[in-house]
């Protein structure tokens, strides 16, 4: 017997992704089974319908989402709403600790039984939240090595099923059809510009990403592509990038970063995405003064860059908040551009972490995933 219906709520842009290729594999597991809820471009391009759109709770920071609280709010009785109303069989939650902290314990209390997919980081912030965990999930599925040990040591019942990009990211292209496709110059290194998914943190991370660009062009002849994400569009940086040498494209980021010289990454999944693919890059990540302040006493974690965590050591460049300026970004960049051997250290590095991502189990990632939703379907 499969379930009637699932509801699925992803918050943000990878957690669309990730929830996306759970259902995929899913849906050819249960092919009459109805998927619903908080859907992202990709799972409504899969066919789940829409209660509320992820794009609508896409903010960033501890102090910005205060204004946008009353929306939040509203979308949360809407989810909540619909569940109550159609029942599902079962709910699938991705990520975005802030929203489904609060959507679990409702579904709990309607009586759904409850899987997260992607862990929510409270082994780097507000690490009191772990203890309510048991009693609002049935299973998490964690997919960074070192989070299964910590979940279980607080009696969340976890399993680590891999990272899901390490047998799914990879280019399109050839560095030369990519080359050819925009017109850019064989012989120019190339700098891919990766500022973020959300509009928010794109506008503040742009100024300094285009003083960069600036002030690296003036040293020697470089190509900046900008793959857009669908949540921006690159018609979105027309205004931001008027007169800058970045150029914004529709997409394409995989094929950007694998064929890229140096990416400018910010913090957050696209750092795994260009490690995996061998990207030398720089990080960086920006928010209002007073979320990072407030921040500053809340995060415990050695490093910022989910890259430097994976790897337990300083691989790539964290210029945080006032350290993210044009100055620093161009500074860190020309070190991997002119000297080989800090270029071919952080690739071998960014090696090393993709071996740590893909784990030992040979097994997709997703279809481990999905066993564990069966797990929990069946034992309900």
């Amino acid at each position: 017997m499969a379930p009637r219906s699932i509801l699925v709520s992803a918050g943000e842009a990878s957690g669309d992704y990730y929830a996306a290729r759970l259902v995929e594999e899913l849906q050819r597991r249960w092919p009459d089974c109805k998927f619903f809820g908080c859907a992202g471009p990709a799972l409504r391009d899969l066919g789940v319908r829409p209660v509320i759109l992820s794009e609508d709770l896409a903010v960033v920071g501890l102090v910005e989402v205060l204004g946008h609280l009353p929306r939040i709010w509203k979308h949360f009785r809407t989810l909540i709403g619909a569940a109550a109303r159609e029942k599902p069989d079962l709910a699938i939650l991705t990520d975005s600790s802030g929203f489904h902290f609060r959507v679990a314990p409702r579904l709990k209390a309607l009586g759904i039984p409850v899987v997260y997919l992607v862990a929510p980081q409270v082994w780097a912030w507000r690490k009191g939240r772990v203890k309510k965990m048991p009693a609002m999930i049935d299973r998490l599925l964690c997919i960074f090595p070192f989070e299964e040990a910590f979940f279980r040591k607080h009696n969340v019942p976890v399993t680590y099923i891999g990272h899901p990009l390490t047998r799914r990211i990879k280019p399109a292209l050839t560095r030369t059809e990519f080359f050819r496709k925009h017109n850019l110059p064989e012989d120019r290194p190339l700098i891919t510009v990766l500022p973020g998914s959300r509009k928010s943190e794109v506008l503040r991370h742009i100024p300094p990403l285009v003083r960069a660009a600036e002030i690296l062009s003036a040293e020697q002849p470089l190509s900046f592509i900008l793959p857009a994400s669908r949540n921006c569009g690159a018609a979105f940086f027309d205004g931001p990038l008027a007169g800058s040498p970045i150029r914004a494209i529709e997409g394409e980021s995989w094929d950007a970063m694998a064929h890229c010289d140096v990416a400018l990454a910010a913090s957050g999944t696209v750092t795994v995405e260009a490690a995996l693919l061998g990207a030398p890059m720089v990080t960086f990540y920006k928010v209002t003064g007073l979320s990072w302040l407030i921040g500053k006493f809340l995060v415990d974690v050695p490093f910022y860059s989910m890259v430097n965590l994976v790897s337990e050591k300083r691989v790539v460049a964290e210029l945080m908040q006032s350290e993210m300026t044009g100055g620093r970004i161009a500074a860190e960049t020309a070190l991997i551009l002119h000297d080989p051997a800090i270029r071919a250290k952080m690739k071998q590095d960014l090696a090393s972490v993709a071996a740590l991502l893909s784990g030992s189990n040979a097994e997709d990632p997703m279809v481990r995933a999905a066993d564990e939703v069966e797990r929990v379907w069946e034992a309900r």
